[in-house]
């Protein structure tokens, strides 16, 4: 999560350009995590495949000191014309510990035996079964931004797993999916097809009147599920199957750190955003922002963990206390009175001090200082399976969550121009530049170049992504008014709303 950067139109080559130094602390706290050491990788270390980066560049894109902004070559070409830059950090890490993701997959629709017949039927006709797939598939494209720290194994693992995951979920339910104001059946046999259960009379009713009651609708409570609903558990639902294969590969392989995860999907007219942890993506539609994630992070997860600590004080390792207080606590305090507040409160009371309050606070500091048990900055992500509170036996993982929050965007609905986009970019990106300057800086870019300009998104992700970056000066990165720029690793896309008609 730190970040490095490169200019603009030499960016495109797969050039970089030149830019100042900063170092951050880590941005999630020191990690410690064990039990890998002798293991192979899951995935050797790399920078996304849609760059296609020689072993030079890649070696290029590592250094710290002209932190080069990475493109896409001008000859490259994303699904939907989408844009896209990088930068690595200013020294926090060795290695960018970002990744991406951006593919166009197929969701089948036909059965087990008709998949096993194309099979069969490749060795007569190639052109036919590709043919014979396109007809049977429903087009999904994906966009993910993957956000590591302590380092890359879990953010490498994800970018390229996640995404299928997701498509072989969705293919087990391709036929209940196109029609989208029919809801999908509450219960499925074991062949796919749905299935209704025989009410038995008598059954679940006592009374003279049951047999009246059973033909009448309310008797039969249903709710009714969209489609929508069942592509936004299906997505949830893959974040914890990513998850849980993390942790069980890590038997066998070496899978380092954890990772904030944003992904983006379009499927049959819609948009599903899905985040875990501090990452972001905006909507500008007509210079309008629209928010599509929020971020989770200590502060805005207080009160489930707290609630949590709460629960199972044994998570606390009879080091933390799940009550937070304006700042430490000292001994000569016992007994006088401060201002509190646990799970239950928004606001603050008074409690008198008692030794159990001496405790180091479950969540201590505050914005971008604020930790979990004064380790880890984000509080939903994947992997992050060994992390523990440094120096103790005490694991972070029961306090983080895998699940992501699942916002959805009718594209359909709107007509959109060519300036209309989607932006998601990790927390690198929006440390130091609000989502007003982000939408405007994006607005102004766009508007000065030719709408059929092949590399205008993959210019406009350059243009903010140097503009978070900021510039190398003697007192490190700078932004044109001297704040200090970004340090993190930066990922950028610019994905344009109006992308399925860009690219017919």
């Amino acid at each position: 999560m730190i970040s490095k950067v490169k200019n603009a139109m030499s960016s495109l080559v797969g050039g970089m350009i030149p830019h100042g130094h900063h170092h951050h602390p880590q941005q999630h706290g020191s990690a410690q995590n064990g039990g890998t050491d002798g293991l192979p990788p899951r995935f050797p270390y790399s920078r996304p495949e849609f760059l296609d980066l020689t072993q030079e560049l890649l070696q290029y894109s590592t250094e710290h000191a002209s932190r080069p902004v990475i493109t896409l070559k001008r000859d490259s070409r994303l699904p939907w014309r989408t844009g896209y830059a990088e930068v690595i950090n200013a020294g926090k890490s060795m290695l960018n510990e970002d990744q991406a993701s951006c593919e166009l997959l197929y969701i089948r629709k036909m059965s087990s035996k008709q998949q096993r017949c194309s099979i069969s039927a490749r060795l007569q006709s190639l052109k036919f079964i590709l043919r014979e797939i396109l007809f049977n598939s429903i087009p999904m494209h994906f966009w993910g931004v993957f956000d590591g720290h302590a380092g890359s194994g879990a953010a490498l693992m994800a970018s390229k797993l996640l995404q299928r995951i997701i498509r072989d979920r969705l293919c087990d339910v391709a036929h209940l999916l196109e029609n989208q104001n029919s809801p999908p059946p509450i219960c499925l046999a074991k062949n796919g097809s749905p299935f209704q259960a025989e009410v038995k009379k008598g059954a679940c009713l006592d009374g003279e009147e049951q047999d009246g009651l059973l033909d009448e609708p309310r008797f039969h409570m249903e709710k009714d599920i969209s489609v929508e609903s069942l592509v936004m558990g299906i997505i949830e639902t893959a974040f914890r199957q990513m998850d849980d294969l993390i942790e069980k590969e890590k038997e066998s392989f070496n899978i380092s750190g954890g990772c904030c995860s944003l992904i983006a999907i379009h499927l049959l007219g819609k948009l599903y955003v899905a985040n875990a942890g501090d990452s972001r993506a905006i909507i500008v539609r007509n210079n309008e922002v629209i928010p599509m994630s929020n971020e989770f992070t200590p502060e805005s997860e207080r009160q489930r963990l707290q609630y949590l600590g709460f629960l199972k004080p044994e998570l606390l390792g009879n080091e933390f206390t799940h009550i937070e207080f304006p700042r430490r606590i000292q001994h000569n305090e016992l007994g006088k009175k401060m201002l509190f507040r646990d799970h239950t409160m928004t606001g603050w009371a008074y409690k008198t001090i008692v030794e159990d309050d001496l405790k180091f606070p479950l969540i201590y500091g505050e914005g971008k200082k604020a930790r979990v048990m004064a380790t880890i900055g984000v509080t939903r992500g994947l992997g992050d399976h060994d992390l523990k509170v440094y120096n103790s036996n005490i694991h972070i993982k029961p306090f983080l969550s895998c699940c992501p929050e699942v916002k959805v965007y009718n594209i359909s609905e709107h007509k959109h121009g060519s300036d209309d986009v989607l932006i998601m970019g990790s927390d690198g990106l929006w440390d130091v530049t609000a989502d007003r300057d982000v939408a405007d800086a994006v607005s102004t870019f766009l508007s000065g170049r030719e709408p059929n300009d092949p590399l205008r998104y993959t210019l406009a992700a350059q243009d903010l992504l140097m503009r978070s970056r900021g510039v190398l000066k003697e007192r490190g990165w700078r932004l044109p008014n001297e704040r200090l720029g970004s340090g993190d690793d930066i990922t950028v896309f610019v994905i344009p709303l109006a992308g399925a008609e860009l690219e017919t």
